[in-house]
């Protein structure tokens, strides 16, 4: 119950916290120090980078200085792209030891990023290794907005492909991942890997490292390829991880407490045939 003091307050609004905008390109500075090599040559070498978002991208890249780039190795584009990044004004081939990348970085015309350039991670990365301090960084920079949890768990999870039970779990490890749905680990002994079988497929994630195995569902069908994967040795901050194994929500059916979820529609929901899902999640 409200005092009547409490009506001479100054009214408070409410609202949820809106998502990045999708209209125009937002930066902010970073105080790690980034480095980028390619074939064994330091491409880029920065303590004053910025973490830039594109419109309508859901993670960052880097811009650095030009005097923190080797411009010497870049050459005006060939072939510049069209609409790839909003606000390029001119793109660049990277050139070393003889093997070149084509429109491997850009600039931007005006502003506060005038006097910048940044490199290609998402169509392919241009450069072989990129580091944040001594650590290095897989598929994109770490957004310092996305938080990763990874949290032992007593919930009864029990996952379905074509109504057939493939793990059954009381001991999984819950995933929370900013803007994605929670994925659900579960201890090996707990799956039924004589229904699936294992691919040569792995992929890479800034937060949680290498996903060197996958598993398919045996029996084909509509369920895509590199339905279920594990981490062996992931990056510390997800530990509790390792060596588990998580099924794409998206394609599976997953049964949480004896209540079924809706299968979540993402970026992975939409991957191309070729190759679903595109990478772990």
């Amino acid at each position: 119950m409200s005092t009547s003091s409490e009506h001479h307050r100054e009214a408070v609004v409410v609202a949820r916290r809106p998502p990045p905008p999708t209209d125009r390109i937002t930066w902010e500075p970073s105080d790690r120090w980034v480095r980028a090599t390619k074939a064994n040559t330091t491409v880029v070498d920065s303590r004053r980078s910025r973490l830039v978002w594109e419109p309508g991208r859901p993670v960052p890249l880097y811009a650095f200085p030009e005097a923190d780039v080797h411009v010497e190795l870049l050459r005006p584009a060939t072939r510049p792209p069209t609409g790839r990044h909003p606000g390029a004004a001119a793109y660049y081939d990277l050139t070393v030891g003889g093997d070149t990348a084509r429109n491997a970085a850009w600039s931007f015309p005006e502003g506060d990023l005038a006097g910048y350039v940044a490199f290609e991670w998402f169509v392919r990365s241009a450069l072989d290794h990129w580091y944040e301090e001594e650590t290095e960084v897989f598929v994109h920079p770490r957004d310092p907005y996305q938080r990763v949890d990874a949290l032992p768990s007593s919930r009864h999870v029990r996952v379905e492909i074509d109504k057939t039970t493939v793990a059954d779990t009381r001991t999984p490890v819950l995933l929370f991942e900013t803007n994605l749905p929670v994925r659900y680990y579960i201890p090996p002994e707990d799956v039924r890997f004589d229904l699936l079988i294992a691919t040569g497929h792995s992929s890479r994630c800034p937060y949680k490292g290498v996903a060197s195995q996958y598993w398919s569902w045996k029996r084909g069908g509509p369920t895509p390829p590199n339905v279920a994967w594990s981490y062996p040795d992931p990056l510390p901050a997800v530990r509790d991880i390792t060596g588990k194994v998580a099924f794409y929500n998206e394609f599976v059916d997953t049964i949480v407490d004896g209540e079924p979820l809706e299968r979540p529609v993402t970026y992975f929901s939409g991957a191309p045939e070729a190759e679903k899902p595109p990478a772990a999640p």
